[in-house]
C-alpha cells in the first residue's frame, strides 16, 4: 500500500451539477479543476471539456443552461459569506448579476416549463424572509409572485403557476405545509396536527393537480404522500424502510426521480409517467449496470431521451456519466480521481453499529487502515458530522481517505439525534447537546478498542461544525477521554452563536432555540453546555480552523476558546483562513488545512515514534 501527500489527494476534481444543452449535445457542470469551481461543458461523449468561467478569487457553480439557447445560469458569493447572487453568462461571455446589491441573497427556483421565464427567490426587500419573483427569460424584468411576510420558507411551483408549496418548521422535528394559490394571492394550512410530526413539500405533478409531500406521521420514517389540489384528499404514494428523501419530475414530466436513504447510503428509483384511461402509471426505469458506487444527482433532457448522473464510491469521487434511453447505452464522461492514485490503496468503507451507555444502537461509518491488525495496533479518530442533525453518510471523503492511507481509523458516529434512522433516534438528542450525544462518542471509544487492532489510548476526536462542538465538549466535559481534538469552525459559545443567527435563518430560528436552547430564557443550560465556559477543564492538545468570513460560526468563537485554552499552557494550533466562510472550497486550503491536521496527528496522537520508516511517499514497511 502506497502512501498519498495531500496534494495527490486534492489533485483529484470534485465537480457538482449537471444541465443539457438546448440541442441536448453539451452538459453544463461546476468543476474545481483550477482550484476553485468554475462552470465548464462537454459533450455527451465525454470530449470537448470547455470552461466558460475563469474565477481566480471566489467560487462559482453552475446552474442551468437556458432552455432554448446557449445562454448560463450561475451563483457564487464573496470569500465564503453565502450571500449568494444569481447570474447570467452569454455566449460571448459577458456576465450580468440578475440579483445586485448587498446584503441580499438569491437562489434559482426553477423554470416555467415553456421556458420563458425563471424563478428566483430574494431576501433584498427583507433580510429576514425570501419573495418569490418570476424573470422573464428574455429581458429579465421580473415580477413579484409571492411577497413573504408570514416568515415560510419556499417550495415547488406548479407547472401552471397557479400554486406555491410553502414549508414552516415548527421545530426540527415538527414542520407544516401551506399553499399559496397565486392567483387568488390566498394560504392555506393543510397540515393541522398534533405531537412533533414532519411534513415537507417537495413538488407538483406535471398536471398540477397533486401536491407530492414527505411526511413521517404515524410512521418511523418519511414518505412520499399526495394531496389533491381540487378535492383535499390525501393519499401514500410511496414508501420504503427507509426516509425517502426528495422526489422531483424530469422536466417534460415523463419520469419521476426519488432518493431514499437507506442505512447511510443513497438509493435512487426512476419511475415513467404514463397517462392511461384509468389512471396515471408508474413503470419502473431499470438503471444501467454500473461499477461499484452510488448514483447520486440525476437530470434528464428536455426530451426525456438521455440522463445524466453522477456516481460515487467509497474509493472513488464523483464521476460524470449520461445514458441515452434510445440506444440503452451508458458512458462514463469524466475521470475525477487522480491518475497517480490506485484505488486499491484507498479503504472501503462498512457500517457497523455498537450499544451505547444506555442500550441505544449507533449506526455509524467505519474506515480501517488496510496496516491495521492485531500486531499492530494504529491510532484512531472518532469523526463527528456537522448540524446538529446530520449524518456520516458512504461515499468518497478526500479527507477521510488522507487519515486512513496515512494510518488512522475514522469512525464517522451517527451520534443520536443524527438524521436518517428514524424519528426517534433524530429527537434523542434535543435539549441534551454536549451530554448525552457527547456520551455516544465515549462509547464509540470503547467500541473502537474492542476491536483489538486499535490503541485505545491512541483515540482522537475531529469534526466541523457541530462536530467541532462535539470536539471541543469532548476535550472540556470528558477531558480524560480523548488524547486529542480537532475543532473546525465548532461552536464554543452557544449563546453568541444563537444570537447571531444570520436574518435569513428567521423562518427556522425558533426551531433552532428549541433544539438547542433560547439565549434569552435558558442562559443557564447555554453556558453549561458551552465549552468556552469551561475551557479550563481541557487539558489535551487542541487544532482549531476557522473561516474567516463565516456567517454561520463566526470568527470570534473560535478566537476565545484558542486564548481561553492558551491560558492553561496547553498545546494548541490556530488556523484562520481568510478567504473561506462556513466550508472550504479552494484547494490551496482544503491542502493546507489537512496537512496541517495530519502533521498534528502525528505529532500528538501518533507519536514521533510512529513515524520511522514511514514517509509519506513511501511505502509502509
Amino acid at each position: 500500500m502506497k502512501r498519498y501527500t495531500i496534494e495527490q489527494f486534492m489533485a483529484t476534481t470534485s465537480m457538482l451539477g449537471a444541465s443539457f444543452s438546448a440541442d441536448e449535445k453539451r452538459i453544463l457542470f461546476s468543476s474545481n479543476a483550477t482550484g476553485i469551481f468554475n462552470a465548464y461543458t462537454l459533450l455527451v461523449d465525454g470530449s470537448a471539456q470547455q470552461p466558460l468561467t475563469h474565477s481566480a478569487v471566489d467560487s462559482l457553480f453552475s446552474v442551468s443552461f437556458f432552455p432554448h439557447d446557449d445562454r448560463v445560469l450561475f451563483t457564487k458569493d464573496r470569500g465564503g459569506n453565502e450571500n449568494f447572487h444569481l447570474f447570467v453568462l452569454d455566449p460571448d461571455g459577458t456576465e450580468r448579476d440578475l440579483s445586485p446589491g448587498d446584503g441580499l441573497k438569491a437562489q434559482f427556483m426553477g423554470w416555467r416549463p415553456d421556458g420563458s421565464a425563471f424563478y428566483v427567490s430574494s431576501n433584498e426587500r427583507d433580510q429576514r424572509f425570501f419573495d418569490l419573483y418570476r424573470y422573464d427569460a428574455e429581458s429579465y424584468t421580473r415580477t413579484l409572485l409571492y411577497k413573504n411576510e408570514q416568515g415560510l420558507d419556499l417550495g415547488p411551483i406548479s407547472r401552471d403557476e397557479r400554486w406555491l408549496g410553502l414549508n414552516r418548521a415548527n421545530t426540527t422535528s415538527d414542520s407544516d405545509i401551506y399553499l399559496y394559490d397565486i392567483l387568488k394571492q390566498e394560504i392555506k394550512h393543510l397540515t393541522p396536527h398534533e405531537g412533533a410530526i414532519a411534513f415537507r413539500a417537495e413538488t407538483f405533478d406535471p398536471a398540477s393537480q397533486k401536491l407530492f409531500f414527505l411526511t413521517n406521521e404515524g410512521t418511523e420514517f418519511k414518505r412520499l404522500c399526495t394531496y389533491d389540489l381540487f378535492t383535499g384528499a390525501m393519499a401514500e404514494h410511496e414508501c420504503a424502510d427507509w426516509d425517502v428523501l426528495n422526489t422531483y419530475f424530469s422536466s417534460n414530466g415523463k419520469f419521476r426521480i426519488t432518493g431514499v436513504n437507506r442505512d447511510g447510503s443513497v438509493v435512487i428509483r426512476v419511475v415513467q409517467i404514463e397517462d392511461k384511461e384509468e389512471g396515471v402509471r408508474e413503470t419502473p426505469v431499470p438503471l444501467p449496470a454500473l461499477p461499484e458506487g452510488e448514483i447520486r444527482g440525476v437530470v434528464f433532457s428536455r426530451t426525456g431521451a438521455r440522463m445524466a448522473f453522477y456516481v460515487n464510491g467509497d474509493r472513488s469521487p464523483d464521476n460524470l456519466f449520461v445514458h441515452d434511453f434510445n440506444t440503452g447505452f451508458y458512458k462514463q464522461l469524466t475521470q475525477s480521481m487522480n491518475k497517480e492514485i490506485d484505488p486499491a490503496d484507498l479503504v472501503e468503507a462498512k457500517v457497523v453499529r455498537f450499544r451505547s451507555f444506555d442500550g441505544l444502537v449507533v449506526p455509524s461509518i467505519y474506515h480501517k487502515p488496510q496496516e491495521a491488525s492485531a500486531s499492530n495496533k494504529v491510532p484512531a479518530i472518532i469523526y463527528v458530522h456537522g448540524g446538529p442533525g446530520g449524518q456520516t453518510m458512504r461515499g468518497y471523503n478526500a479527507q477521510i481517505q488522507y487519515l486512513a492511507n496515512h494510518g488512522y481509523a475514522v469512525l464517522g458516529i451517527n451520534n443520536r439525534g443524527s438524521s436518517g434512522y428514524g424519528k426517534t433516534f433524530f429527537t434523542a438528542a434535543n435539549r441534551k447537546h454536549g451530554r448525552e450525544p457527547l456520551w455516544d462518542c465515549i462509547e464509540a471509544k470503547t467500541y473502537l478498542a474492542s476491536l483489538g487492532y486499535i490503541d485505545h489510548e491512541r483515540i482522537g476526536i475531529m469534526g466541523a461544525s457541530y462536530g467541532g462542538y462535539m470536539t471541543l465538549s469532548a476535550l472540556a466535559f470528558r477531558p480524560e477521554a480523548f488524547k486529542v481534538g480537532v475543532d473546525i469552525f465548532g461552536v464554543s459559545n452557544w449563546l453568541r452563536t444563537l444570537e447571531s443567527i444570520p436574518p435569513y435563518w428567521e423562518s427556522v430560528r425558533k426551531a433552532i432555540y428549541d433544539e438547542i436552547g433560547d439565549p434569552v430564557n435558558d442562559i443557564d443550560i447555554l453556558v453549561a453546555t458551552s465549552p468556552l465556559f469551561h475551557a479550563k477543564e481541557i487539558r489535551k492538545p487542541l487544532m482549531v480552523i476557522q473561516g474567516a468570513n463565516d456567517p454561520r460560526v463566526v470568527k470570534a468563537e473560535s478566537d476565545e476558546i484558542v486564548e481561553a485554552v492558551r491560558k492553561h499552557n496547553v498545546p494548541v494550533e490556530y488556523i484562520v483562513f481568510p478567504d473561506e466562510g462556513h466550508s472550504f472550497t479552494k484547494k490551496k486550503n482544503q491542502i493546507e488545512a489537512n496537512r496541517r491536521i495530519l502533521e498534528f496527528l502525528d505529532k500528538y496522537l501518533k507519536g514521533e515514534e510512529m513515524k520511522l520508516g514511514m514517509g509519506e511517499t513511501g511505502r509502509v514497511p
